[in-house]
């Protein structure tokens, strides 16, 4: 159930995130609104999700899930582009939290 709670949070971060570049600067209501509830469901998800996960380990899958995907988003729904070196960053954030998931002890 934790991980269920972890992933929810993962991906209510994700669409806050993705809302942020639709905010125009939080000139526009709507995903203004959308960025700020995806960020406090986020959190509370998170927090839920601490009570039975080490936070070394939610927090680096987390962060780590969160930001490989809105990279991709990014690609996808705005246009951008990724570059070798920031692939291999992606890449290496995602063996990072691989290695703490080893190491974690849950």
């Amino acid at each position: 159930m934790s991980y269920l709670l972890l992933s929810l949070a993962i991906l209510s971060e994700v669409c806050a995130t993705s809302c942020l570049k639709l905010t125009e600067g939080f000139s526009r209501f709507w995903p203004s609104v959308g960025v700020a509830v995806g960020y406090v469901l986020s959190f509370a998800l998170l927090g839920r999700a601490l009570k039975h996960i080490p936070v070394s380990v939610a927090y680096a899958v987390w962060s780590g899930a969160g930001t490989a995907a809105v990279a991709g988003i990014g690609v996808v729904a705005f246009g951008e582009s990724l570059e070798r070196l920031q692939l291999l960053g992606i890449a290496l954030i995602i063996v990072g939290v691989v290695v703490l998931n080893l190491k974690g002890g849950h």
